[in-house]
């Protein structure tokens, strides 16, 4: 009696095993096209992360760290935490990491800055994108997985792509809310001066957005990094597998290492990132 009845069912599960199935009886060339480009730009990442020896990947994170955050201490510091990753003998699969993440965040930015422009110039775009962005955000990670799976195999491009739609709505809502709070007194005097749209966005709104766009882009690549453990449950090697492998295994001294290694490589990324975002007067304050 307190049991739903049977009888009232909504087939949406059906709907979408069809239209997978459909998906991938006839678009099969497509998503071989797009996993090629996404493998070739991973493989390049990985050939320049790994080509770079760790005595000089080393002193550049230094120097990155003192120019960009105005602080010798911060260079240090993050000096030191890639030195340990390489102390913990994860030099190798750190790198392997980093050239995910980085081609996760590159194909992230390449879809999600135009979204982002398109939200900021038309309602219509930002009230159609809304609830698709809440839907991406609050889906359980373990969800892009599936078609990820379905429609590129096992490996590093799956992992790549789950990430992606994991990744991508932090820089599409904030390159939105930073064009939207341009000035709007700003945009009409530029138009006022005869500047056309494109100019008004390429030379007044994007520039002005710019902190804004920037923390998108640190939030994308935060969230990407917070794949790497999922990723690696459909072959993408790196840091990730050693936690994953350290679960299962029960290691915990070794799930330790890869965990405040992963912790390490994301603490360096952040800074860098959110350093790019900060103003030269507030780093000098700083």
């Amino acid at each position: 009696m307190f049991d739903f009845p049977e009888a009232i069912r909504i087939p949406v599960r059906d709907g979408v095993d069809a239209i997978m199935s459909w998906l991938l009886t006839n678009l099969d060339g497509l998503f071989d096209a797009i996993g090629l480009v996404i493998l070739n730009v991973m493989l390049a990442f990985e050939a320049v992360f790994t080509f770079i020896p760790w005595f000089v990947m080393i002193p550049l994170v230094f120097f990155a760290g003192w120019k960009m955050m105005r602080s010798i201490k911060a260079g240090i510091v993050m000096s030191l935490m890639l030195f340990l990753i390489g102390a913990f003998s994860y030099w190798e699969m750190a790198m392997l990491t980093l050239s995910l993440v980085s081609a996760s965040v590159v194909f992230s930015l390449a879809i999600g800055i135009p979204l982002g422009i398109s939200m900021a110039q038309s309602d219509r775009s930002e009230s159609i994108l809304k609830p698709i962005l809440d839907g991406m955000q609050t889906m359980p990670s373990f969800v892009y997985l599936i078609p990820a799976l379905m429609f590129f195999g096992l490996g590093r491009v799956p992992a790549v792509i789950a990430t992606i739609i994991y990744a991508v709505p932090p820089v599409i809502r904030l390159t939105n809310v930073g064009i939207r709070t341009v000035d709007a007194e700003v945009v009409e005097a530029a138009l006022a001066f005869g500047a056309k749209k494109k100019q008004v966005l390429w030379d007044v709104q994007l520039p002005l957005a710019k902190p804004s766009i920037m923390v998108g882009i640190n939030q994308t690549t935060m969230m990407a990094l917070a794949m790497v453990v999922i990723g690696s449950m459909i072959g993408a090697k790196g840091l990730g597998m050693e936690v994953l492998l350290s679960i299962n295994r029960i290691e915990v001294g070794r799930g330790f290492e890869a965990g405040i290694s992963i912790v390490f490589l994301a603490i360096i990324i952040d800074r860098l990132t959110h350093s790019v975002s900060v103003s030269k007067n507030d780093k000098k304050s700083n």
